[in-house]
């Protein structure tokens, strides 16, 4: 080996770093906006049957809360283009956190649905910022890996929050969780100052540009062009409806589950999310060997899987299961989906990813909170999880689509 060789040896196998200031300073406002939001996902609809709304009533406060986030994603990339992503991204903590404390006196449906609304604003703007600006921050070698990360870190909050929130609902009252979701969200802002403002810089600005197995899209992608774009729209239904499920488990899990909600749901949440955040990473270094696009259709299936276990509600050891199986599959698709769309577009495009892929999740997370209220007074719990688990499986072959 001569000396030119071996001089060059050394680059030819360095990875790109993968962790840099300004991505952990995105991964603090990302955790405390998040943290405050999933303290409360499963409490606010408990609180909403607590003051006489029912079921449907809860179902509607998630449903208000996901229809408000979709329409902040819808714009949430302009308003980055316009005043930057430093100041958009703490309005969006200011809306998710600051609301929350009004929830002790929102005792009726009309109140509740409008803090919701304003919530959701705050949750929208914190989905779409931090993932596009975290895919331009990850260098484009590593883009599955950085992506998986970001998520597994991302999901950590449900990991500690969901079953805390129940918890801390069940011991210490409604207005002790409102309050700590709201002080948390808002502790976020402490990050934000050490963000980019307008471009994100690092090896992450290169990335997808047509290099990607489906060819990269125009620079000039808007959201309009990204719907229009199959590439995208593909992965994006696939993850959708697994994240009907998503929105079905997180609203209605305690109740279907009945006594001893605040126990059992709360471990079928911590289960279903660390199964989730283990998912999420492994499913990104594996779709950086070997393709994310693969991983879409074993995910859908594992996600079905779970939602049919809870056919059996009313043993905890299905329970458990079911939300292993359910969090493991979500987790893979997650991960999978935002891979597959990102590798499509140049990094001009990463916002309209974001947005798309946000879109998605709170899309069906909403229709599925807002539909499965109806559908579960009608026929049951039971019967109720099975019907999502189909409507899973109907997006499958989409999946299978290159």
């Amino acid at each position: 080996m001569t000396a030119a060789t071996l001089a060059h040896t050394p680059a030819a196998t360095t990875r790109s770093r993968l962790v840099t200031g300004p991505l952990l300073r995105l991964l603090v406002a990302d955790t405390g906006g998040l943290t405050g939001f999933y303290l409360l996902l499963s409490v606010v609809p408990l609180y909403a049957t607590s003051t006489g709304v029912g079921g449907v009533g809860a179902g509607l406060a998630t449903g208000a809360l996901m229809i408000s986030t979709v329409a902040a994603e819808c714009v949430t990339a302009a308003l980055v283009a316009r005043f930057g992503h430093r100041a958009v991204l703490a309005t969006g903590l200011l809306l998710l956190g600051l609301p929350a404390f009004a929830l002790p006196l929102a005792h009726g449906l009309p109140a509740l649905l409008a803090i919701s609304l304003l919530r959701g604003l705050g949750l929208g703007i914190l989905f779409v910022v931090c993932a596009a600006l975290g895919a331009a921050l990850v260098p484009a070698d590593r883009r599955g890996e950085g992506v998986g990360m970001l998520g597994a870190i991302a999901g950590m909050p449900a990991i500690v929050a969901m079953p805390l929130g129940l918890w801390l609902a069940g011991s210490a009252g409604f207005t002790a969780v409102f309050v700590a979701g709201g002080v948390v969200a808002l502790l976020g802002l402490v990050a934000v100052p050490g963000l980019p403002g307008r471009r994100a810089a690092g090896g992450g600005t290169g990335g997808g540009a047509g290099g990607g197995a489906g060819g990269g899209t125009d620079e000039a992608l808007g959201l309009t062009a990204g719907l229009r774009h199959p590439g995208l729209v593909r992965p994006a239904i696939v993850f959708a409806a697994t994240a009907t499920a998503a929105g079905i488990v997180a609203t209605f899990l305690p109740a279907a589950v009945g006594h001893g909600a605040g126990t059992l749901a709360g471990a079928g949440l911590l289960t279903q999310s660390a199964a989730g955040t283990v998912a999420r990473w492994w499913a990104g270094r594996l779709g950086d060997r070997h393709g994310a696009a693969r991983l879409l259709a074993p995910g859908a299936i594992l996600t079905a899987a779970g939602m049919l276990t809870l056919l059996l509600v009313g043993s905890p050891i299905a329970v458990l299961v079911g939300m292993v199986l359910f969090g493991a599959g979500f987790g893979v698709v997650q991960t999978a989906s935002m891979a597959v769309m990102l590798d499509r577009v140049t990094a001009t495009g990463f916002g309209t990813v974001s947005a798309l892929w946000s879109i998605a999740y709170d899309a069906g997370f909403g229709a599925g909170a807002i539909g499965f209220g109806f559908l579960a007074g009608w026929t049951g719990y039971p019967v109720g999880f099975a019907v999502t688990a189909v409507v899973v499986l109907i997006a499958l072959p989409l999946a299978r689509r290159r």
